[in-house]
């Protein structure tokens, strides 16, 4: 029986609370953060190597939806969402 994806459609992840020097494409207001994956949007260039004129590897980029009341609690519509692409690096299965 094949292993189910932990990062398919559905599955709760958490944003990793890295703080890499250099050019970055995750939102420092979402790490540590725990959202649902909306999607998957298929395999880019890491755009982190890009920055600095390599090639980029290819990674899986997925479309994560938050809550608004979990990134901001005080939040005028907590019950509205944030979307944002991530990288596979940036996301922990939970």
């Amino acid at each position: 029986m094949p292993t189910p994806d932990p990062l398919a459609p559905g599955a709760r992840v958490r944003v990793r609370t890295m703080m890499p020097p250099g050019h970055v494409r995750t939102p420092a207001y979402l790490r540590g953060h725990v959202g649902r994956v909306e999607r998957v949007l298929g395999p880019f260039g890491n755009p982190e190597q890009k920055a600095y004129g390599h090639t980029g590897d290819r990674l899986p980029l997925y479309r994560v939806r938050f809550a608004m009341a979990d990134i901001w609690p005080t939040s005028e519509a907590p019950s509205d969402t944030l979307d944002a692409e991530i990288y596979a690096h940036w996301l922990e299965p939970l």
